[in-house]
């Protein structure tokens, strides 16, 4: 397929009109309707038809556009990073997974703004497949996620271990679960659990750690994404999640949820900087870098 003919198609549907896409695309409309039949002709089927409120995708043309409309949000990124290197000002793009963005990365650039109070920075929060996809494409300088996610780690990227990440069981501080002597994890099956989503890793962990001891995933569970939802969570029910303990250090501090006694090997992981080979960290980079590795190994350390 002519990438060029997916970018006009996507402008189509998008405009709902042929006239409105030509217009946009800087063609004449017969050679646009000529472009389309011909990728029509190519693909040997339907992709537009006329419907009462202008032109509309087909089945095959919906799927087709999903692709185009990536090829699209791709150039129009690359787009925007031409721009934004060709000015004066820098930027840096950070790519995070959502637990460390809670609170050990928005610490981290509170105190590296004080040596760089010139430079953008934007943090990204997505789950570690998205950041190294992005980190592929370009989208990210750096990004900060787990090791040891893939058995064999992308060609063109390094890495390099900052801290070691602890996750534990959190409950609020006046749990039934605290009364007991010695918890078990079959007493921890009983209450109802905030986790991520399917595929996420400490979805992944929890999955793992209750299928070594031959116990069910409580059938009690609240999907989410966010740290903070599942923090609010635990801390206003009798909902148990499995947190980094550096995400939830100031709430363990404060007493409003804790951690409970059960500590097993599969609950650690390491964290990372990940970086493309050909792509050196500048200096303002590596100050960052230097106050996540600093501030994460206090926290999940608890001495912060």
């Amino acid at each position: 397929m002519d990438p060029r003919k997916l970018l006009q198609l996507a402008s189509i549907i998008e405009q709902g009109s042929l006239a409105k896409a030509a217009k946009i695309l800087l063609v004449s409309q017969p050679a646009l309707t000529k472009s389309m039949d011909r990728l029509e002709a190519e693909l040997g089927m339907t992709l537009l038809q006329r419907g009462p409120a202008g032109i509309i995708p087909t089945a095959a043309g919906e799927l087709i556009y999903a692709h185009a409309r990536q090829i699209k949000d791709e150039m129009e990124s690359a787009q925007g990073q031409i721009r934004a290197n060709a000015g004066t000002d820098r930027t840096i793009t950070l790519g995070t997974l959502p637990t460390l963005g809670s609170n050990v990365i928005p610490r981290a650039v509170g105190r590296w703004r004080l040596q760089h109070p010139d430079t953008l920075i934007r943090v990204v929060e997505r789950v570690q497949v998205e950041l190294l996809l992005g980190l592929l494409r370009c989208k990210f300088n750096f990004i900060v996620g787990q090791t040891e996610f893939f058995d064999i780690f992308p060609d063109g990227l390094k890495q390099r271990v900052l801290f070691r990440d602890r996750l534990r069981v959190y409950a609020r501080a006046d749990h039934p679960l605290f009364k007991l002597e010695a918890a078990t994890l079959a007493d921890l099956a009983q209450y109802p659990w905030v986790c991520p989503m399917v595929g996420w890793a400490q979805r992944n962990v929890l999955e793992k750690i209750m299928a070594a001891e031959g116990i069910k995933v409580p059938a009690q569970l609240v999907e989410c994404g966010s740290v903070d939802f599942a923090k609010s969570l635990v801390e206003s029910s009798e909902h148990l999640a499995l947190l980094p303990s550096h995400s939830v250090s100031d709430d363990s501090h404060g007493g409003a949820i804790k951690p409970l006694p059960i500590v097993l090997p599969v609950m650690k992981r390491d964290i990372a900087v990940i970086f493309r080979e050909r792509a050196p960290l500048d200096q303002a980079s590596k100050d960052l870098i230097t106050h996540i590795e600093a501030l994460g190994a206090d926290l999940s350390s608890g001495q912060c």
